[in-house]
């Protein structure tokens, strides 16, 4: 349980004794319970405090994320626009129709057919 003191089991059964010889029987029991307790508290605090620190550092991430989003779609929107509608007219006098090529969407990617 005390892994950050690095105590093997002699070391731990040499310390029990001496709190027994110097505390007595009788109270040796309620300062375990108040060590316990002690003990109990401070990982809760630690734990709590961990959570604070981890919901600032998700949401210091959220705005940066936003900014960069926000920048990106600024420079998109600032940069030169293309021609987003070009339609070639192919007119094929066998069947007497016209056929649009198909054109891409600047925003979405998809592809249009224009009849």
């Amino acid at each position: 349980m005390l892994l950050f003191f690095d105590f093997g089991s002699g070391e731990i059964i040499l310390i029990i004794l001496v709190l027994f010889v110097v505390l007595g029987p009788k109270r040796l029991p309620d300062v375990a319970r108040t060590v316990g307790k002690t003990i109990n508290e401070m990982k809760r605090a630690s734990a709590g405090f961990k959570d604070e620190i981890n919901k600032e550092v998700q949401r210091l991430d959220k705005e940066t994320r936003l900014s960069e989003f926000l920048q990106q779609k600024t420079l998109t929107n600032n940069s030169p626009q293309k021609p987003t509608e070009a339609v070639v007219e192919v007119v094929d006098t066998s069947l007497e129709t016209t056929v649009a090529d198909p054109v891409p969407e600047a925003e979405t990617g998809r592809v249009e057919r224009k009849v």
